[in-house]
């Protein structure tokens, strides 16, 4: 295989450059071009492509985002623009694809193998919502950047002696909510992996106060409800005054961990030597700190992992 091409695709997150970086030095160190593809699957459509050098990924590794940039295509779910896709690939005469992304973006990449491309995946979402890999590329990234939010929200809803309510992204995961959430102390977790009773929560918060605690931190996932209607619920149904934050993209964004950089940096490494071995059609990841590889049909069908355990276990490090 003597030339390649790497793209982003769907949601950025922090660690997609150190992939990009290792993606590049890897293939170039076994003698592989590679070609960027900018602005994900759309991007490859419109032919937006060239080729990386080693000025592309210096000095880019600490950074969030993605050099590559993204976008999503509905356009490449579309027979036409698949096909465009394609012959886009052949044109340029690249022999194996790597593509960073989520759920979304390796089902793309499962449709390429199947009509003749050589694909890898690699897990770029901060949601750790891929079944197959102990964790993606961006999630402990972002649930630093929560978990520092927290503190600041507690400092200021003790102040005033109320409720916040901080709703996480992380789709239909609640990943990114349970691990900052323990990480941060929160007093309430809400994920859509365990479903609560609003009502039942409201009345913790107010027992929570007339025991004492007047000020408390709920993380609510993005999945399991909106910050705002739960707080209207906990105002509406008892004493206790609650706001609802909602940091929104900043979990998105900023300077990836140590753990993403590496993390990336190993499963790009991976995803060449794949590539370089004339294997495709598989998805890289992590689990119990070994790099593997699994079918990317396996990967795009195997359910999320939630730590029930941890869960319940919150209760108990939350209680007054």
């Amino acid at each position: 295989m003597k030339k390649i091409g790497v793209l982003t695709s769907g949601g950025d997150t922090p660690g997609m450059n150190s992939a990009i970086r290792a993606v590049f030095k890897e293939a170039d160190a076994r003698g592989m071009d590679v070609m960027g593809i900018f602005h994900g699957y759309k991007g490859l459509i419109e032919g937006r492509i060239r080729q990386l050098t080693h000025e592309d990924v210096a000095n880019v590794m600490h950074k969030g985002g993605t050099v590559l940039r993204t976008a999503r295509s509905s356009e490449f779910m579309q027979d036409e623009g698949f096909e465009k896709a394609l012959n886009m690939l052949h044109a340029y005469d690249i022999d194996g694809l790597i593509i960073i992304g989520g759920d979304g973006s390796y089902r793309g990449a499962k449709k390429l193998y199947e009509n003749g491309i050589m694909t890898i995946g690699l897990p770029g979402t901060i949601d750790n919502d891929m079944g197959y890999t102990d964790f993606t590329i961006g999630f402990t990234t972002a649930v630093n950047t929560i978990t520092d939010e927290i503190y600041k929200i507690r400092d200021t809803m003790r102040a005033h002696d109320r409720v916040g309510v901080v709703e996480v992204m992380g789709r239909n995961c609640g990943d990114i909510a349970l691990w900052s959430g323990v990480a941060g102390g929160a007093d309430m977790i809400i994920v859509p992996e365990v479903p609560v009773d609003w009502e039942d929560c409201a009345k913790q918060l107010a027992k929570n106060k007339l025991r004492g605690q007047l000020t408390s931190i709920v993380i609510i996932a993005e999945g399991a409800g909106r910050a705002e209607d739960f707080a209207r619920f906990v105002n509406e149904h008892t004493d206790v005054e609650a706001k609802a934050i909602v940091p929104g993209y900043i979990q998105r964004g900023g300077n990836p961990t140590a753990f993403d950089r590496v993390l990336a940096a190993r499963l790009g490494q991976r995803a060449v030597e794949l590539l370089a071995d004339d294997i495709g059609g598989r998805a890289v990841g992590i689990k119990d700190n070994k790099i593997i590889d699994v079918s990317i049909e396996e990967a795009v069908e195997m359910p999320d992992h939630f730590d029930e355990k941890l869960f319940h276990f919150n209760s108990v490090l939350a209680r007054f």
